[in-house]
């Protein structure tokens, strides 16, 4: 048996090049949560992947933009201090023809980290062009040092097991961290209040902004049933999206329930009774109170 390897990689990229998406291909399992949305993933989310010889311990920052309130500034923080604390960092990026302001933003925040940095295009399914995808790992190279380049498709799965021998190369020797069949230390709670936005910003569709915060009130075994009952509260800022996110006779905030039910069944492994209820709180992305609420605390970055 050989040396086992572990280590902490960080997964950053602007807003929606698909890095839950990529956690999700390589961990096997519905870990982050995905929305064609900006800010979907707004806290560090830990998935974890065990192999024979190594354990790669994955911190999915939220998506790297300017701030522009405070729980953008939380955003901005968490982010840009992930990359203190791992072995390696994958930056990912979409094959663009020219490279966004974004991108060059985030790597204007990486500057010279002595942690290496792994460039990997994703989507290469949408360019069947070789040249084109050569020109544009020429120009993200004249951007910065980047160690190696893996292009991929999380969406199909293609090249990741590249992606993967090449992390494995980069982890230090050490410790498996966590226990082979955990795919993440998030609690149950907060996977269970990720799994109901998603399925809230995937149905609304685009008639919400971005102003939706859930929080779990109860999460209780019944006692001698196979049976977790769950209460819910999907907080939002106007009374217009209140009425928006019911939907007609309460359709809307029914077919929520029944997708996001659906998800944390299997992934709790037990059958669910869920009751979500929606309340307005203006302005809270803006409230250090409110987000503390919401689980975003300035203290713990």
């Amino acid at each position: 048996m050989g040396k086992f390897h572990s280590g902490f990689v960080s997964l950053i990229g602007r807003p929606n090049v698909g890095k839950s998406t990529l956690m999700n291909c390589l961990i096997g399992e519905k870990i982050a949560i995905t929305s064609n949305k900006p800010q979907t993933t707004r806290n560090k989310i830990t998935s974890i992947l065990t192999k024979d010889d190594f354990q790669c311990v994955f911190l999915d920052t939220p998506g790297i933009h300017k701030p522009r309130h405070k729980l953008g500034e939380y955003m901005m923080r968490a982010a840009e201090n992930t990359f203190k604390e791992v072995d390696l960092v994958l930056f990912l990026v979409e094959p663009m023809e020219t490279i966004p302001d974004a991108d060059r933003y985030v790597l204007e925040k990486l500057g010279k980290p002595k942690t290496p940095v792994i460039l990997v295009i994703n989507k290469i399914d949408t360019i069947p062009e070789k040249e084109k995808l050569l020109g544009i790992i020429d120009a993200y190279r004249q951007l910065y040092p980047f160690q190696e380049v893996v292009p991929i498709s999380a969406a199909t799965g293609k090249n990741t097991d590249v992606l993967l021998s090449v992390i494995r190369k980069f982890l230090p020797e050490g410790p498996q961290y966590f226990p082979s069949d955990m795919v993440t230390d998030q609690p149950e709670r907060q996977i269970a209040s990720e799994i109901i936005r998603e399925k809230a910003l995937y149905l609304l569709q685009d008639e919400i902004p971005h102003g939706i915060a859930v929080e779990i009130m109860s999460m209780k075994k019944r006692p001698e049933q196979n049976l977790v009952d769950v209460q819910a509260l999907i907080y939002c800022e106007k009374d217009s999206h209140k009425g928006i996110i019911i939907g007609k006779h309460g359709s809307m905030l029914k077919k929520i329930g029944t997708y996001a039910r659906q998800d944390m069944e299997r992934l709790l492994g037990s059958p669910i009774f869920l009751q979500i209820w929606v309340k307005v709180k203006k302005d809270w992305r803006d409230s250090d109170f409110l987000l503390k609420n919401f689980g975003y605390d300035k203290k713990s970055l």
